[in-house]
C-alpha cells in the first residue's frame, strides 16, 4: 500500500469558533511515531481533545482532535502539516512519498541578544521565537546591574531555513518589533565551542537533586510542594490490565486527571519502553478525567504476560500520569531559585514549551528573572531536562515568605498543566 504525499497528513480545520480540527495521519510505520507526532502538535500550541490510532506494525493510521490552548491563537495549519509530514517514514518499494530524504539532526544555532530589563522580557522573547518555529535546546540569560540583559539562547528551525539571509532578516524584525525600545542589538550564527560549555551546567545539591527527582510523592512533600491535588488524584489514577479479552494484545485501561500533554506522556513512555500500541482510543474529557484504552504488545509482537513487566510498567505509567513534572522553590544562597525538571526522551529529545509556560506564569506573576538556565542531570533510571531561574525579589511579591514560594509554584505548575 502507498498514498500520495499531499494525502499523508490532512487536516480538517474545525467550521466555527471553538470546534476541534482533526488531524489525519496515514503512513507506514515506525517506533515512536505517535510520540513524535504528539510534539510537534503540542511545539504548535495545541492542545488533544481526543484521538485514535491503529498499526499493524507497517502501516499506521493516526487521528487527533485539536484546539488551539486560546482563543486568540493564530496556527500555521500549512506549516504544520509539514512538520508532521517530515517526521513520517516514506514509503517502501517503488513508490515514495514527494520528500526529501530524512535529514540529519538540525543545525544549532546561537542567537545573542541584548536588551534592557523589564517585566515579562524572557517570556515575550520566548513567545517570538515560538512563533517563529524555533525549538530552545538551551538558555543562559544574564542581567548585569546597569539593568541589560544578554540572552544566549540556543535554538534549532523548525522551517530549517535559519542558513538564509531572509530568515534571519525576519527572525530580527520580530524581535525588534516585539521589545521595541527595549532592544538593543542581535546576533546569529551557528553555534560553537560554546554549546558544549554551556551542557555542563552547573551541578544541583544532592538535597536538592534528591527532593526534586524523588518518585514518592508523600502526603508531606506533596503539602511543601503545593501537590495536594496530585496526591489526590494518584488515588484515583488507575491502569488495568486485561490479558483474557484479545488472544494477541495486552489490554490497558487507564483512567486518570486530565492535564496538558497527557497523550505525549503516554505515548513517550511506551517509545522508551519499547512497548507498541497496535490500537488506542483516547476518550474526550468527562469531568476532569480522562479514559484511555490501548492494546499493546512488546517488540517482537507478544503480548506481556510477565508480572513485573507488567508491574514496572504499570507504575511508570502512573507516574506519569500523577507526577509528570517536578517543580520547587529552594535557596541558593542568599537568592531564590526556582528548579523545573521533566524526563527526557532516550533519543534527547525534550518535553515540549515547558520554558514557554514557566516564563509565562512567571510572567502572570510579575516576577522578575535575574538568571535563567537550561541543562541536564541524569538519575539512575533516566535524564532529566533541567530549568533553573534564579528570581528577583520585588516589594510588591517577597520571595522568601512560605506563602509566595507555594505561590510560585502552584501558578507554574497549573500553566504546565493546565488545560
Amino acid at each position: 500500500m502507498c498514498v500520495r504525499g499531499s494525502d499523508v497528513v490532512v487536516i480538517q480545520s474545525g467550521k466555527r469558533p471553538g470546534e476541534p480540527s482533526v488531524i489525519t495521519v496515514n503512513c507506514p510505520d515506525k517506533p515512536g511515531l505517535g510520540c513524535d507526532l504528539c510534539s510537534i502538535i503540542l511545539e504548535f500550541g495545541l492542545c488533544i481533545t481526543h484521538g485514535d490510532c491503529s498499526t499493524d506494525g507497517k502501516w499506521c493510521y493516526v487521528i487527533f482532535s485539536v484546539v488551539p490552548n486560546s482563543s486568540s491563537q493564530k496556527v500555521d495549519w500549512e506549516s504544520l502539516k509539514n512538520r508532521l509530514f517530515s517526521v513520517c517514514p516514506s514509503c517502501l518499494g517503488s513508490y515514495y512519498f514527494d520528500q526529501k530524504p530524512a535529514a540529519a539532526s538540525p543545525s544549532i544555532y546561537l542567537l545573542k541578544l541584548c536588551c534592557l530589563d523589564r517585566k515579562g522580557l524572557l517570556h515575550d522573547v520566548t513567545k517570538s521565537l515560538s512563533e517563529l518555529e524555533f525549538t530552545i535546546q538551551r538558555v543562559k540569560v544574564m542581567t548585569a546591574p546597569d539593568g541589560r540583559v544578554l540572552d544566549l539562547i540556543f535554538i534549532t528551525d523548525g522551517m530549517e531555513l535559519l542558513h538564509t539571509k531572509q530568515r534571519r532578516n525576519d527572525t530580527t524584525e520580530h524581535l525588534i518589533s516585539t521589545l521595541g525600545e527595549y532592544y538593543l542589538s542581535c546576533e546569529l550564527q551557528l553555534a560553537g565551542p560554546e554549546y558544549e560549555n554551556l551542557k555542563g551546567f552547573s551541578s544541583l545539591p544532592p538535597e536538592v537533586a534528591e527532593e526534586l527527582f524523588s518518585s514518592e510523592l508523600s502526603e508531606k512533600k506533596a503539602c511543601s510542594q503545593g501537590l495536594m491535588v496530585d496526591l489526590a488524584a494518584s488515588k484515583k489514577a488507575s491502569v488495568i490490565v486485561d490479558n483474557l479479552l484479545s488472544p494477541a494484545h495486552t489490554l490497558l485501561q487507564i483512567q486518570c486527571l486530565d492535564q496538558k500533554c497527557l497523550f505525549y506522556d503516554i505515548l513517550r513512555t511506551s517509545k522508551d519502553l519499547n512497548i507498541q500500541i497496535a490500537y488506542g482510543r483516547f476518550y474526550p474529557s468527562i469531568n476532569g478525567y480522562r479514559n484511555m484504552d490501548l492494546f499493546i504488545r512488546q517488540a517482537d509482537g507478544k503480548k506481556i504476560v510477565d508480572p513485573e513487566h507488567l508491574i514496572d510498567l504499570c507504575s511508570r505509567l502512573k507516574e506519569e500520569m500523577v507526577h509528570p513534572l517536578r517543580v520547587i522553590v529552594v535557596n541558593r544562597g542568599p537568592d531564590t531559585e526556582l528548579l523545573v525538571a521533566n524526563p527526557v526522551e532516550l533519543c534527547g529529545k525534550g518535553r515540549p514549551r515547558v520554558f514557554y509556560d514557566v516564563t509565562l506564569a512567571l510572567k502572570m506573576l510579575q516576577i522578575c528573572i535575574f538568571s535563567a538556565e537550561i541543562g541536564r542531570h541524569s538519575t539512575l533510571d533516566r535524564e532529566w531536562e533541567v530549568y533553573r531561574f534564579l528570581l528577583s525579589e520585588t516589594c510588591e511579591f517577597p520571595l522568601a515568605s512560605n506563602r509566595a514560594r507555594s505561590q510560585i509554584v502552584d501558578r507554574v505548575r497549573r500553566t504546565l498543566l493546565e488545560r
